[in-house]
This record gives structure tokens, C-alpha cells and sequence, in this order.
């Protein structure tokens, strides 16, 4: 199984998003010769539209799973603004936790990532945990890792295959990781080499999954690998 995960981050209005699926139902519906059997595609949109994004797939029957961009580290109570795993796990899978953006800008510590992590494993979610180097702590509970190296998100200049290899390899040293993903500037033209690469068993996708065209395009070639 290879992972392909799209991040949307902070992008799209609700109108966009009905678009974007719509648009890959047409997609799907065109290439029906297309095999994704060996392919977990999740979509992560931000939180308003998890709710429209769970009916567009349920609508247009869609082979796609889906996931939160982040979660709260406490539970439902008296935490203005947070978004708790409970609220999420009705209609997503899977959720990110620890993207250098959240590192980044909300100063998150290693501490605060554990306390996601137990959050959604309690509530059934499956994180996918995100380092940039071998010094960033892996909680115990996590089995799915994205390594981004900070230098290759969003700047268009992705890591070579060769060393997401040697990364995913050494990651894959803990014997609790059973998947590793790369993710930073990845694109339809690169996604092959990333997905062949010894050891890495998917990619996480930034701005190459906000066009429904060019993310197919991206399905169309990891579904060869």
C-alpha cells in the first residue's frame, strides 16, 4: 500500500472545494482503466470543510479517504477555538500532527505533538506524524511518519529520492513505524521517484493537490508504481 495525502493547508472556500471534487469525480468517471487498489489516497481539507468534503465523496462515490491538518491536544471542554479529535473522527480517518508549519508559526514543542498523538489514537484517528531530521522525537504510539525537510516545502526544490530513502530507511530502524512518507515539493513529474524509493511508502503533497487536474495527474502516475 502507498499512501498519497493531500494537504491543503490554508486554502480553498466551500465553493472551490465543491469544484475540486466534482472535478475528480469527471476524472474518475473518464478513466475507469485507472487501478488504485494499491493506492490510499486522503484528502486533508481545513476544518470547515470536512464536513462538505465527507458528503462530496459520499455524493460522487469517490475512492478517497479523509483527514484534519491538526488536532487539539485536549479534550472537549473549556479550549476556545480548538478542534478536538471527537469532532473530527466524524468525518476523517486519519489526521496530521506535527507539520513544520505548525512547528513553525504555533510554536508547537514536542510535548504538545505526544499529547495529539494519544489524543487521536484514543479516538480511532490514525496520525501521520511529521519530522524534518533524525532529531525530532517520535511519540510510541505513531506507525505512519512524513519526513519533510524544512528547506524543500514550498520552496520547488524537493529532496533527492536518494536521500528520502536513506532517511526512510533509518526512521524505519524503530520497528513501530510501518510506513514512512516524504513529503516537500512533490509533484506528477517527481512522484514516481519518491514512491520507488527504497523504504518510502508514500507522499504527503502541498500545492501540487490543489488542482483536481494536477492531482490526478499525480494519482494517474503513483497508481503505476
Amino acid at each position: 500500500m502507498k499512501y498519497l495525502i493531500a494537504n491543503w493547508k490554508s486554502n480553498k472556500n466551500s465553493q472551490e472545494v465543491e469544484i475540486w471534487f466534482s472535478q475528480m469525480k469527471k476524472k474518475f468517471t473518464e478513466n475507469p482503466a485507472i487501478k488504485i487498489d494499491r493506492l490510499e489516497i486522503i484528502i486533508c481539507p481545513p476544518y470547515p470543510y470536512l464536513p462538505q468534503a465527507a458528503k462530496l465523496i459520499s455524493k460522487y462515490q469517490l475512492p478517497l479517504k479523509l483527514g484534519a491538518q491538526d488536532v487539539s491536544p485536549f479534550p472537549a471542554g473549556s479550549y476556545t477555538g480548538a478542534v478536538t479529535t471527537k469532532m473530527i473522527a466524524e468525518y476523517a480517518a486519519y489526521t496530521i500532527i506535527g507539520h513544520s508549519e505548525r512547528r513553525k508559526y504555533f510554536k508547537e514543542d514536542e510535548t504538545q505533538l505526544s499529547a495529539k498523538v494519544i489524543m487521536a489514537k484514543d479516538e480511532g484517528l490514525i496520525p501521520v506524524y511529521c519530522i524534518a531530521n533524525k532529531q525530532n522525537q517520535i511519540p510510541e504510539e505513531v506507525t505512519i511518519v512524513a519526513y519533510e525537510p524544512v528547506e524543500a516545502i514550498g520552496t520547488g526544490t524537493a529532496e533527492t529520492p536518494e536521500k528520502a530513502s536513506e532517511m526512510a530507511m533509518a526512521i524505519k530502524q524503530n520497528k513501530d513505524i510501518k510506513s514512512v512518507l516524504y513529503g516537500g515539493s512533490v509533484k506528477p513529474v517527481n512522484v514516481n521517484q519518491y514512491l520507488k524509493a527504497n523504504g518510502v511508502d508514500g507522499v504527503l503533497v502541498g500545492g501540487a493537490s490543489l488542482e483536481a487536474a494536477t492531482f490526478w495527474e499525480m494519482i494517474v502516475n503513483a497508481s503505476s508504481v
